[in-house]
């Protein structure tokens, strides 16, 4: 099957979940862990097939991968990094709670999450701008390439029928907190801010969102105290991810850029804003062959393409028109009932119990 195909599916593959899977929970590190083999039973993957430290579950063209040791993990083959690790627990590989239920759960069944669908307006966010150039090349600088590919999103949209708030329309510097604002004007609204990368010898395209409650930043050194702070935009975790999946699947499918993955972070603007978020880095200005696409007018139209096939692919996938089947099936996440207080303390409404699952393990560690 070919590549784009693949990817381009990777949000609207709505998957039926069983209403009989029978869940264990592990306790390793302080954290709570399901067996693989649970998560493929419940969207219906059939067996994991473990070769080295590979573990595959598949069925036709739906798959997931992960590796041992690695935060590494693959939906219908687009790069998503995990919060933790898949870790093995007498000969099991296993995932984190956190990551079943703040990645897998949304982006498998993107139609379970409420409200999602309500979409009239893209909030397009130019990085940089004025005084702040932001990563700059031989061929030009970011503000001036995030503003065209804004601009051209923007037309777009209207022609399709979304009402467009950019959050600087020309050469302006405008605050980080500023933005925020203008974005918090509009409730039934998606935000995405749209950036270049710089660094190294870095290369490709990567996705981020914001990072759960708990979970440390992928652009920190480490944990933080600070991590557990609530958030603003946590509220919209599950939206937040199926957003990321949407733009990310798109943007991999019309480039020819490395796929770097989606990633968590705490960028104030993905942090503090009440709608749905992402911050997509297009490409490396720092590297030389990036760059030269980057300042290629082509390049540029197939990013703002790309951000209207995100919004579209987004509004599908979480209808309720989508979700029809596997409302039958299974009206609630796969349960998770546990005394384990690892979720417990966080802001309302973070849908942190979904899934949930039953359980009378003991603390555990991990091979």
């Amino acid at each position: 099957m070919p590549r784009a195909l693949l990817l381009g599916i990777a949000l609207l593959l709505c998957i039926a979940a069983s209403s009989h899977a029978q869940w264990t929970l592990y306790k390793i590190g302080g954290r709570d862990y399901v067996p693989l083999e649970n998560v493929a039973n419940f969207y219906g993957l059939g067996h994991c097939v473990q070769v080295g430290n590979d573990t595959t579950m598949e069925l036709g063209a739906r798959s997931l991968k992960g590796s041992l040791n690695s935060v590494e993990f693959y939906i219908n083959r687009l790069k998503f990094n995990l919060s933790y690790p898949i870790v093995s627990y007498n000969g099991t590989p296993v995932m984190s709670r956190m990551d079943l239920t703040k990645v897998l759960e949304p982006v498998l069944r993107p139609q379970k999450i409420k409200n999602a669908e309500k979409i009239d307006t893209v909030v397009l966010d130019p990085g940089h701008g004025g005084h702040d150039n932001g990563a700059t090349s031989l061929y030009g600088n970011e503000k001036s390439f995030t503003l065209d590919v804004a601009n051209r999103a923007r037309m777009l949209l209207m022609q399709a029928g979304y009402k467009v708030v950019m959050t600087r329309n020309n050469d302006t510097f405008i605050p980080l907190g500023e933005r925020v604002q203008i974005a918090n004007q509009y409730p039934n609204a998606l935000f995405i801010s749209i950036h270049f990368n710089s660094g190294g010898n870095g290369t490709g395209l990567e996705t981020y969102t914001l990072a759960p409650r708990g979970v440390p930043s992928m652009m920190a050194d480490g944990p933080r105290i600070s991590d557990l702070d609530p958030c603003a935009g946590n509220i919209n975790d599950p939206a937040n991810i199926a957003l990321a999946t949407a733009t990310h699947a798109s943007l991999v499918v019309r480039s020819r850029m490395y796929d770097r993955g989606i990633k968590r972070a705490r960028f104030v603007v993905i942090r503090d804003i009440t709608i749905p978020g992402v911050l997509i880095e297009g490409g490396f200005l720092s590297n030389d062959n990036d760059a030269r696409l980057i300042a290629t007018p082509g390049y540029r139209q197939q990013m703002a393409s790309s951000i209207l096939q995100a919004v579209q692919n987004y509004r599908r996938a979480v209808g309720t028109q989508m979700g029809e089947t596997v409302a039958r099936n299974n009206t609630d996440g796969p349960r998770v009932e546990t005394n384990t207080p690892m979720l417990r303390g966080a802001a309302p409404n973070l849908n942190e119990a979904q899934p949930t699952v039953v359980t009378n393990a003991t603390n555990a560690g991990a091979n």
